[in-house]
C-alpha cells in the first residue's frame, strides 16, 4: 500500500499494534514494533532494513536493533496473532508447510546446502517449518521454526575439530545451546504441541509428502486430529488384505473410477485473490496402509484410511496421492477439495515473500530470524483482515 492507504487505516493499525505488541514491556519497542509493520506494508521492492528506513524517513539502525538484538519473546507474540489468525479467518484445516531461504553467504544461522521445494533443487538456504491456518479465502502463519541442519549441531559432529568449528558458528549467530538438530516433523508436532497449549486444536491437518511418508508422523496426528497428507509415491498400502503397490491399485479401478471435479474455483475477478479455475480428474478408495514396525497395531498395518488419487487427463499414469483419515461417509468432492487446500498458503507465499519481504531478511542472528518472520506474520495478518472485513462473502471473515 502506499502512503496515502497508510493513512487512511493508521487507526486500525495502532490498534492492532497496541494488541499484538501488549507483551513488549517497553512504549519504544511496541512502537519499533508498529514502525517495522508499515515498513513491510509500504510500497518498495526491497523489505530489508536500509530501504525500509528510507521510505519510512527513519534511521535505519533503530529497525535493525529491534529485530536482531532486541531480546523480546516472540512467544507471546506469536500467541496473540494466533488467536487472532484462528478467529479472522476461521480455518476449515492447518496446513504444515516449510520454505526455502535463498542465501549467498554462509554467515547466516542454520544455512547450508540443503533440499528445498521454494527452489525445487539443492541449494544454498536456511528452511523455515511453519503451522498455516487456512480456508479457500485466506491463510495466515500460526507458528514458525527455524530447522537446524546436523552441520550446525556441534553434538553430530564426527571429530572435535568439526564441533568445534560448529559452536564457533552457533555463538556468533546466538543460537540458544539448547536447539539442536531436530527433523522437520519433530519441529511440526513442538508447533502443534505448542498451539494445544495456547488452547487451539485443528479442525484437521494437511501436509505434503515430505511429512506424509513419516509413519510416526501420521500416527502422531491420529492420535491428536484427522489429518490429510500428501503420501510418497509409491508407497505399500494394503487393499482388500493383500499388500499392492499404490500405482497398481488405481490402474487397476480403471479410468471409468475417475471422477471430473473442480477443485479451486476461478476468482479473477477479485483483486485480493487473482486465481484461475482448477481441475482434473479423481478417485477415493479406503485402504489400511501397511507397516512391518509398527508393533503396537495388529499384523503391522495402520488404521483405515482413504487413499485419494489425481489422473489428470492427459496423463498416462496417475502423478498424486494422498492419505486421508477423514470419515468413512466424506464426498469425494470434500476429500479433494481438503486434499488440495495448501494451494491457498502457496499463493500466499508470493504476498509473503515479495510483498511483505519474508524474504529480505538479512540478520544474521536466530532472535533476529524469528523476530523477522513474526513480524512478517503481523503483517499479513493485518492486510488479511482487511480484505476479509471488506468481502463479507469470503469465509472465515468476522
Amino acid at each position: 500500500m502506499d502512503s496515502g492507504e497508510l493513512t487512511q487505516i493508521r487507526a486500525e493499525l495502532d490498534e492492532f499494534v497496541d494488541e499484538v505488541f501488549a507483551s513488549l514491556p517497553r512504549k519504544d519497542q511496541r512502537g519499533k514494533g508498529g514502525l517495522y509493520l508499515q515498513g513491510l506494508m509500504l510500497e518498495g521492492c526491497r523489505k530489508s532494513m536500509q530501504p525500509m528506513g528510507d521510505r519510512l524517513g527513519v534511521d535505519y539502525q533503530q529497525l535493525q536493533q529491534f529485530v536482531s538484538s532486541s531480546p523480546w519473546p516472540v512467544e507471546p507474540v506469536r500467541r496473540v496473532l494466533a488467536r487472532k489468525a484462528i478467529g479472522v479467518i476461521g480455518p476449515e484445516a492447518w496446513v504444515i508447510d516449510d520454505t526455502g531461504f535463498k542465501k549467498d553467504g554462509t554467515a547466516s544461522p542454520c544455512v547450508a546446502r540443503q533440499y528445498s521445494g521454494t527452489l525445487g533443487k539443492i541449494g544454498n538456504c536456511q528452511i523455515g517449518v511453519s503451522v498455516h491456518a487456512v480456508t479457500d479465502d485466506a491463510s495466515c502463519p500460526l507458528d514458525w521454526r527455524l530447522f537446524v541442519p546436523e552441520s550446525w549441531d556441534d553434538t553430530c559432529a564426527e571429530t572435535n575439530e568439526q564441533a568445534d568449528a560448529i559452536a564457533a558458528r552457533r555463538r556468533k549467530t546466538q543460537i540458544p545451546d539448547s536447539v539442536r538438530h531436530r527433523t522437520k516433523w519433530e519441529l511440526a508436532l513442538e508447533m502443534l504441541d505448542e498451539l494445544a497449549v495456547w488452547s487451539h486444536r485443528p479442525p484437521l491437518i494437511c501436509a505434503d509428502a515430505g511429512y506424509g511418508e513419516i509413519t510416526d508422523f501420521r500416527l502422531s496426528l491420529t492420535e491428536l486430529m484427522d489429518y490429510t497428507g500428501r503420501g510418497p509415491r509409491p508407497r505399500t498400502i494394503r487393499y482388500q488384505q493383500a499388500p499392492v503397490q499404490v500405482k497398481e491399485l488405481i490402474t487397476s479401478l480403471g479410468e471409468g473410477a475417475l471422477t471430473d471435479l473442480i477443485w479451486r474455483h476461478g476468482t479473477r475477478t477479485s483483486p485480493g485473490n487473482p486465481q484461475a479455475a482448477m481441475s482434473s480428474r479423481f478417485t477415493a478408495v479406503r485402504v489400511r496402509p501397511a507397516n512391518r514396525n509398527i508393533p503396537r497395531q495388529p499384523n503391522g498395518t495402520l488404521p483405515a484410511c482413504w487413499l485419494i488419487a489425481e489422473w489428470p487427463q492427459n496423463a498416462t499414469e496417475p502423478t498424486d496421492y494422498w492419505l486421508s483419515t477423514l470419515p468413512e461417509n466424506t464426498s469425494l468432492a470434500e476429500l479433494v477439495r481438503l486434499a488440495k487446500i495448501r494451494w491457498r498458503i502457496e499463493h500466499d507465499y508470493r504476498e509473503r515473500k515479495q510483498g511483505l519481504g519474508l524474504a529480505h531478511f538479512e540478520g544474521r542472528t536466530w532472535l533476529g530470524w524469528h523476530h523477522h518472520v513474526t513480524l512478517v506474520t503481523a503483517a499479513q495478518l493485518f492486510v488479511t483482515s482487511l480484505r476479509l472485513a471488506a468481502d463479507p462473502k469470503a469465509a472465515g471473515a468476522a
